[in-house]
């Protein structure tokens, strides 16, 4: 596996790290305890040694799946995790409702105080089982609470030996110039955004910053939640309480489009490396400029192996720019082919 320097921190990641929401069974429609513990060890033992995961991936689930996961390993990966979304405390705007495993009603809340950062860190570390956090990014920013008293809350966290680094994640090109003037000498370890082949948003400005800086990047939803996985045929059937049956672009129509494109750009290169569709897609998406790691989830051991595989293929420049330009136009933008056909079929993103 292939590995990288996550900003100016000592710590290092492989080049596709563990995405650790689907396991937390919120959202995903379903989840299997047993195969998801057989995941995250899986993936450890493979050489994925970092999990990315947030305590409101199943109001708590997630972590406390990877801290089962854990017991008893030789090896303990770095865990990264973050704060500002509650469920459990009433203060803060509102970001959305939703349900819990339970089916029980639930309001999430954005709260990045620095008494509930302090508190969400210390739950954390029992639902992991540990006393350190190697990361803890700020999941959503909070328009009630300063960005200063976040961070240093995080800050004093870090020197109590508490967090080993610090990051964001969905913060502005002037979010991340922010953070970054106000933790001072402490570096900012890293931002995780949203980008892939259909999600290149971050390559106007983001991507561009955090170059400057030398700002580690994670990559969420590289596949565009199984979009760009190969796997998501027309004929798939999601389940009723999995999150995707409420967005315009895993619409039949949009998956026949996608799917064509996939098998026409990508399928020979696969076909060349031995390789599937997903894995050269990934492999691209991590031979972006500025990209440290991408975010992959899995839920069971297979799908953990094929997810390593791309994170040791390496593609020539030319291939990694067929598979960038070739999807191009796919973009879910006003522009992209994508918006032209959720607009036409009068769905939305």
């Amino acid at each position: 596996m292939q590995r990288r320097k996550l900003g100016k921190t000592s710590l290092e990641v492989p080049v596709v790290c563990f995405g650790a929401w689907a396991i937390g069974g919120w959202y995903w429609g379903g989840h299997d305890d047993r195969a998801s513990v057989d995941a995250v060890r899986t993936a450890v033992e493979l050489g994925m040694d970092a999990i990315d995961t947030a305590p409101v991936y199943g109001f708590g689930h997630s972590e406390r799946v990877i801290g089962e996961a854990l017991r008893g390993l030789r090896v303990r990966p770095l865990l990264m995790t973050k704060v500002g979304l509650r469920w459990d405390d009433a203060r803060g705007p509102v970001f959305f409702e939703s349900q819990d495993n339970q089916k029980n009603p639930v309001t999430v809340r954005r709260n990045l105080r620095a008494d509930s950062v302090r508190f969400e860190v210390e739950q954390s570390q029992k639902r992991l089982g540990v006393d350190v956090l190697d990361l803890v990014q700020i999941h959503w920013p909070d328009p009630e609470t300063p960005l200063a008293e976040t961070l240093g809350a995080l800050v004093e966290l870090r020197k109590s030996g508490r967090i080993r680094e610090i990051g964001v994640s969905n913060f502005t090109p002037a979010m991340l110039e922010e953070a970054q003037r106000l933790l001072g000498s402490v570096p900012l370890a890293s931002t995780q955004e949203r980008f892939s082949a259909l999600s290149r948003g971050l390559e106007k400005e983001v991507l561009p910053w955090v170059r400057r800086p030398q700002v580690g990047v994670l990559a969420y939803s590289p596949l565009e939640q199984g979009l760009l996985s190969g796997k998501l045929g027309p004929e798939r059937q999601l389940a009723a309480d999995d999150g995707r049956l409420r967005k315009g672009q895993f619409s039949v129509e949009n998956r026949v489009l996608i799917n064509a494109r996939l098998a026409e750009v990508v399928g020979p290169i696969a076909k060349r490396h031995g390789a599937t569709i997903a894995q050269v897609v990934l492999a691209a998406t991590v031979a972006q400029p500025g990209i440290t790691c991408a975010l992959v989830g899995a839920r069971g051991p297979e799908q953990v192996r094929e997810n390593v595989r791309a994170g040791e293929l390496a593609l020539q420049p030319a291939e990694v720019a067929a598979v960038w330009n070739g999807l191009a136009n796919f973009e879910f933008g006003s522009g992209g082919l994508v918006g032209r056909v959720l607009k036409k079929l009068g769905l939305k993103r």
